[in-house]
C-alpha cells in the first residue's frame, strides 16, 4: 500500500458513509420501518459509522491477502507506550472534560444516567461503535499520510477529512451531532487528531491505543462541557505540538506502514 491508496480509501469511506446517511436523512420513515429507530442499534447507522473500517480492512486484504490482514489486526495487541501517555489517556482526557464543564458551570449537574448502572450499556455501545472507525483512520489513513508528510501536517490533513466525513450526521435527526454546532466540533476534531498522532507513533501504530482514545473522547459518562471542552483540547493540542515539535515536524519515529511492525 502506498500514498496513492488513500484515493480508494477515502472514496469508499465517504461513498459508503455519506451514501447510507443520505438514505437515513431523506427516507427516515422507510428506513426506520425496516431497520428500527435512528441510533446505535440501527444497522444502517452502524454501517455508516463502520465505513472507514470497512474501507481499511478491504484495502489491506486486497493488497496483502488474508495473511496481511492478520498482521494488520495484530496491531490491536500493541499496548506499550510511555507512561506519560497512558496517564493522559486514562486520566487526562476525563480531566479535560471536567475542566470544560467547570468553566461552563455544569460540573455539578446530576449524573446523566439513573440508576447509575444504566451507563453500562452506553459504555458498551460506545466501545463497539465509534472506536471501530480507527481501523480506517489510524489503521490506514494516518500511516499513509505520514509516508509523505510530517506528523503535524498529516494530523491536520486527516483532521479536516475526518471532520468533514461527519458533516452529514449534523443533518440527521436523532444522531448525537444533530444537537451540536459544526464549527466548534470541527475545531475539536482537528485538536484531538493532533493530540492522538504523537501518542499513536509512540505506541508504534497501536490500533488498541487509537480505539481507547476514541472511546475516551466519546465517553457517555463525561459531563456536558461544550464548547469549553473544545477550547481545552485545542490548548492541549498546542502544548502537545510544542512538547513534541521535533518528532511532529520532522517525522522521526512516525509510523508509515499498515502491517504489524517487523512483519
Amino acid at each position: 500500500m502506498s500514498f496513492r491508496t488513500l484515493v480508494p480509501f477515502f472514496a469508499i469511506a465517504f461513498g459508503l458513509g455519506w451514501g447510507v446517511i443520505t438514505l437515513l436523512i431523506f427516507f427516515p420513515t422507510q428506513t426506520e420501518a425496516i431497520f428500527g429507530p435512528m441510533g446505535y442499534t440501527n444497522p444502517l447507522f452502524i454501517l455508516a459509522v463502520y465505513s472507514p473500517a470497512i474501507a481499511g480492512i478491504f484495502l489491506v486484504w486486497r493488497h496483502y491477502g488474508t495473511k496481511g490482514l492478520g498482521s494488520f489486526l495484530r496491531r490491536l495487541t500493541l499496548w506499550r507506550m510511555p507512561v506519560a501517555w497512558w496517564i493522559f489517556l486514562v486520566f487526562g482526557i476525563p480531566a479535560a472534560f471536567y475542566l470544560g464543564a467547570a468553566i461552563k458551570g455544569t460540573v455539578t449537574d446530576p449524573f446523566p444516567f439513573s440508576p447509575w448502572y444504566t451507563v453500562l450499556p452506553a459504555l458498551a455501545a460506545g466501545l463497539v461503535i465509534g472506536p471501530v472507525e480507527e481501523l480506517g483512520w489510524r489503521g490506514v489513513a494516518l500511516p499513509l499520510l505520514q509516508s509523505r508528510f510530517a506528523p503535524l501536517w498529516s494530523s491536520l490533513i486527516l483532521g479536516v477529512i475526518w471532520g468533514l466525513w461527519h458533516l452529514p450526521a449534523f443533518f440527521l435527526s436523532g444522531s448525537p451531532q444533530s444537537a451540536w454546532s459544526f464549527g466548534p466540533y470541527f475545531i475539536g476534531v482537528l485538536a484531538i487528531t493532533v493530540i492522538l498522532t504523537p501518542m499513536f507513533n509512540a505506541a508504534r501504530g497501536s490500533l488498541l491505543i487509537a480505539a481507547l482514545y476514541h472511546f475516551q473522547m466519546n465517553g457517555p459518562a463525561w459531563p456536558d462541557a461544550q464548547p469549553w471542552d473544545t477550547v481545552v483540547f485545542a490548548v492541549t493540542a498546542v502544548v502537545v505540538v510544542l512538547l513534541n515539535r521535533r518528532t511532529m515536524l520532522k517525522g522521526d519515529g512516525a509510523v508509515t506502514g499498515v502491517l504489524m511492525p517487523g512483519e
